[in-house]
């Protein structure tokens, strides 16, 4: 079997046992939902405790549930006899990720954890393992095989632990009512934190850098504005000060093809009328979101009274980092 062919296979694998985990799922993850959401709401904390490549993917778990406003802690079980306990407090949650339910450091660890008035959530591959006997509610992340050749190497199953893991976050997240500007809070340095703390008004082409002409100016007035600003794009502004279009130097180009005189002609007949517009106002994300949808270059940013007042560019949000 060729690279390609195993990898297909290996994604395949995975991907069916995802799905049978998926149509799984019962009463018992919206009971771990709700214990983890009392927590949080409690100004409790998650810890998470796994061994070896569970241990791996309870980092991640615990990532994902700090990032998304529900604080987690990582238990590592091999100091936690030795002082690491102290980071239990009465009124936590405890998930504790082992696929066979059997393994002997975390199986040690639960009746020292049970001396805490603790939820604890079992993420296993076996419902009838010890470590279920012992937990509050077992989540069944069973596979009906490995992806490894040799049904040996931890893939599927690990793969489901990390997918209910993210399960469990997401839905947490929803029930809290979490927000994209919560989730900004937690994430200041990347594109997303500052598409979500940052206004239009803060980004915006304004000023000198806004290029604009009265409705009844010239295409070639509009192009003068465009070259002095630097912009690809102009608005065009009604006499009472309201929006009338917008116009690019890609509506120039295709009347350019049919008119080499096109300059003398009034912009009017050539803008687009009714632009996408964006407020002053909203957050960045707003104005990375309608040039998507809408599949546009340039987006009119209009103040509380409807007058324009800026311009965004892609150009500008890819130059900020804000996409």
């Amino acid at each position: 079997m060729d690279a390609i062919a195993r990898g297909k296979q290996v994604i395949e694998v995975e991907t069916h046992a995802l799905i049978a985990m998926g149509q799984r799922l019962d009463a018992t993850f919206n009971a771990a939902v709700d214990l983890l959401r009392r927590t949080v709401e409690a100004r409790g904390k998650v810890v998470v405790v796994g061994i070896g490549k569970s241990g791996n993917i309870g980092h991640k778990i615990a990532a994902t549930l700090n990032s998304t406003g529900s604080t987690a802690v990582v238990l590592n079980s091999q100091n936690a006899l030795h002082g690491d306990l102290g980071l239990i407090n009465d009124g936590d949650a405890v998930i504790a990720l082992s696929y066979s339910g059997e393994t002997t450091e975390l199986l040690d660890l639960l009746p020292h954890l049970r001396r805490f008035d603790i939820g604890l959530i079992a993420m296993t591959g076996r419902p009838d393992s010890s470590l279920s006997e012992h937990a509050d509610i077992t989540l069944d992340t069973s596979v009906e095989r490995e992806a490894c050749p040799f049904n040996l190497a931890p893939t599927s199953s690990s793969t489901a632990m990390l997918v209910m893991g993210d399960a469990l976050a997401m839905a947490l997240l929803e029930v809290r009512g979490f927000t994209e500007e919560q989730f900004a809070r937690f994430h200041p340095g990347g594109s997303l934190g500052r598409a979500l703390l940052t206004k239009v008004a803060d980004i915006m082409r304004a000023g000198s850098s806004l290029a604009q002409v009265s409705d009844q100016a010239s295409v070639r007035d509009a192009l003068t504005a465009m070259t002095i600003a630097r912009s690809g794009a102009c608005v065009v502004i009604l006499p009472s000060g309201g929006l009338a279009g917008i116009f690019t130097h890609g509506d120039f180009a295709r009347a350019y093809q049919q008119d080499a005189n096109v300059g003398d002609r009034p912009v009017s007949d050539l803008m687009t009328r009714q632009p996408i517009s964006v407020s002053a106002e909203a957050l960045a994300a707003e104005a990375v979101h309608t040039i998507g949808s809408h599949r546009v270059d340039d987006v009119v940013v209009l103040d509380g009274s409807g007058r324009p007042v800026g311009l965004i560019d892609t150009q500008d949000l890819a130059r900020l980092k804000i996409v």
